[in-house]
């Protein structure tokens, strides 16, 4: 067989190339790998000699594709794709330990009722840690996450979880309170957060952004057990508590809803999981 320069592309060199050209930068690359920039620079420069062409353009800032590169990291994407693909389907390669981060709110209400019959493969670990929204990029955070947003990031697998929509709840006994009166009178509680708030749904319902909330909570749950006990109405969000109103702990105060472009997905990228277990997380958890 003839020995042409192409003929043997060590793998790690072509795996470098890819993971700097889809993240635009040699530092991403190097946290995404898990090896030094010294060490992607490397690489990246022995595969061009190797090629006899330029794939990156080095600039003061940072770097760029080159033409060729640009033209040529689709069909590396989907070959070390398919490679890594193919090996887990024929080989039974996986993740034997795989992590997920969620809010404390998604982790007890929208995650722990649909775990029953879930299985990633023989001898795997499902392992569930929960963070603050705030900090679901930090350091540390590595391995499956719910993020809250609208779904735009550049990561490899995402999926909704469910369709957000916002409406006011309160418990029966606080409701009874009211008597005649409107809802609207009632005590309201406030929840900081990501999600639309009191002032969101007066914009779009009419009804007036009074009174002000009196208590104010970080956490939905903490806020879903104070509407439980009474305490006031909270714009909830409907899939979270459909089992609280199904089991009558709490009313819907109105068929309105506020809806949102926002909402809760569940993000991984290659290293976290395998994409049989990927299948069956999102089959399990996504609405």
């Amino acid at each position: 067989m003839v020995n042409t320069p192409l003929s043997n592309l060590p793998l790690d060199w072509v795996r470098a190339f890819e993971a700097a050209g889809r993240t635009g930068s040699f530092t991403a690359a190097a946290a995404e790998t898990g090896l030094t920039q010294a060490a992607i620079s490397q690489r990246i420069g022995n595969l061009e000699a190797r090629l006899g062409a330029t794939l990156f353009i080095r600039q003061p800032r940072g770097v760029i594709l080159s033409v060729e590169g640009e033209a040529w990291l689709p069909y590396v994407t989907h070959a070390l794709g398919t490679l890594r693909q193919s090996s887990e389907e024929l080989f039974g390669i996986q993740r034997r330990r795989v992590t997920v981060w969620a809010s404390a709110s998604v982790l007890q209400l929208w995650i722990a009722p649909r775990l029953a019959g879930l299985s990633l493969g023989d001898q795997v670990e499902l392992s569930f840690k929960t963070m603050v929204l705030a900090s679901e990029d930090g350091p540390g955070v590595s391995g499956v996450r719910i993020r809250y947003g609208n779904g735009d990031w550049d990561i490899a697998h995402r999926a909704r979880l469910y369709d957000e929509a916002l409406t006011p709840v309160a418990a029966p006994i606080l409701i009874k309170r009211a008597g005649q009166g409107g809802w609207q009178d009632l005590p309201r509680l406030g929840l900081s957060g990501p999600r639309a708030g009191w002032h969101d749904w007066a914009k779009v319902t009419g009804d007036a952004p009074t009174p002000v909330p009196q208590l104010r909570f970080d956490t939905f749950t903490a806020a879903l057990s104070a509407a439980e006990s009474g305490a006031g109405v909270l714009l909830a969000s409907l899939p979270l508590v459909r089992a609280h109103l199904e089991g009558q702990r709490l009313t819907r105060l109105s068929q309105s809803v506020l809806p949102s472009e926002n909402s809760y997905w569940i993000v991984a990228s290659d290293r976290d999981v395998t994409r049989r277990q990927w299948e069956a997380l999102t089959g399990q958890f996504c609405a």
